[in-house]
């Protein structure tokens, strides 16, 4: 009989499903997509074969009118290529969640009380985890027999100390209404901290990584020896850098100011934070080449953007640097982080002193392999590692299966 090695990566957000077919033999991808505008009359599908052969891109339009049709689409589309999730070499499917909460340190086997704990955390992630729990269900339905895996954005970073992860409010209404921080994007936060090792020839074990993961979305890890020992992001994805649509830290008593001054609710402020401040509060722009276009013919507003943004993420790499006591590299990821040699070559300009540099040579060449960009005299690396969440969840989920682990790895110290 043969072994399953596949692993269906899903990624439900509250209008779209994204998607990946993986082999965990090689790490080779199958097949992937996208479905989105969930519920409109505009809905759309775009599947693409991965395997020689499969054709080229295929498109669906038209409603779509919930996420159970949706995932109905993309298993027909699968079958089409040979790859349909009835298919006996599917050995289980990977879910994304936004928020485990302390009670999920790993990924995790999903059954009736999984599901419920990642329900009763819907409060600390109101857009994602009831998303995140329509996409578990539909699966479920589809396949009931399948293993169903849980990947938690916030698992990665429940090692923080308390130190790192305690606000500094009353404890009994911080335990009771569960407010710490909790950090996301921890998925590619672990994928990158161990391929930066990797890089260097090192076990994560031997190595201290600083990883930025700059998107539209935006966070800094302190990872100590494979842990992380703090990061940016906090209760919510608010917390830490500047990002595209967020403001990253701010004064809570703005928040106060807001709504004795200017009248606003907290519903208005929440939007604002959220959805009206970064790099698009700031000059009206979050995409970074439009920011660097901008730059080049004088805009003063692009370039205060660009100064802020910077100015935030060197504040992080200097305090993540005193967490950690020795960096052995800092590792750029995700869209911006990836791309835009300006923001690396900034980020760590002037910072020498800490061993900290980058080669313009090295830093301006584009490329989808992971890479250093510092120069060879400099005392810490300074990494370009694509990060690869679909993959970190498809092998995190495989490798549960095949242990034959119920997965739930837990701790007791939440309220």
């Amino acid at each position: 009989m043969t072994t399953p090695t596949r692993v269906l990566v899903l990624n439900s957000g509250s209008s779209s499903v994204k998607y990946q077919l993986l082999d965990m033999r090689d790490d080779r991808r199958l097949a992937q997509g996208l479905v989105e505008r969930i519920g409109e009359e505009t809905s759309r599908l775009v599947h693409t074969p991965l395997l020689a052969g499969g054709g080229g891109k295929r498109e669906r339009t038209g409603p779509i009118a919930d996420h159970a049709e949706a995932l109905k689409l993309v298993s027909e589309e699968l079958a089409a290529d040979g790859l349909g999730l009835d298919s006996p070499e599917l050995a289980a499917i990977g879910h994304r969640v936004v928020h485990g909460g302390l009670r999920f340190t790993a990924p995790t086997v999903i059954d009736d009380a999984v599901l419920a704990e990642i329900e009763r955390l819907v409060p600390v992630a109101p857009l994602h985890n009831p998303a995140n729990l329509v996409g578990i269900r539909t699966a479920t339905a589809l396949r009931p027999d399948l293993p169903q895996v849980a990947v938690f954005d916030t698992a990665f970073h429940t090692t923080m100390p308390e130190a790192a992860a305690r606000y500094a409010i009353d404890v009994e209404t911080a335990d009771a209404h569960r407010i710490r921080r909790y950090g996301f994007h921890g998925t590619s936060h672990a994928f990158v901290s161990r391929e930066t090792a990797r890089l260097l020839g090192k076990a994560p074990e031997e190595v201290n990584v600083i990883v930025l993961h700059l998107g539209n979305g935006a966070s800094a890890s302190a990872v100590r020896g494979g842990r992380c020992v703090d990061t940016s992001m906090g209760l919510t994805p608010l917390e830490g850098l500047v990002m595209g649509t967020r403001s990253g830290d701010v004064d809570p008593a703005v928040t106060f100011h807001l709504m004795r001054v200017a009248g606003m609710s907290a519903d208005e402020i929440d939007v604002l934070l959220n959805k009206r401040s970064g790099l698009v509060g700031l000059c009206g722009d979050n995409d970074m080449r439009e920011i660097r276009r901008r730059i080049d013919e004088g805009d003063e507003r692009a370039a205060l953007a660009f100064d802020v943004y910077v100015h935030r993420l060197k504040k992080y790499i200097g305090a993540y640097y005193a967490v950690l006591g020795r960096v052995d590299a800092v590792a750029f990821t995700a869209g911006v982080g990836e791309n835009a040699a300006p923001v690396r070559e900034a980020a760590v300009a002037g910072l020498e002193e800490l061993g900290l540099a980058v080669d313009a040579g090295l830093n301006a060449v584009r490329s989808d392999e992971a890479r250093i960009v510092s120069p060879e005299y400099a005392r810490v690396a300074v990494a370009v590692v694509p990060t690869d969440e679909e993959l970190e969840i498809a092998r995190q989920s495989y490798a549960l299966v095949r242990e034959g682990s119920s997965g739930a790895h837990e701790q007791d110290t939440e309220k």
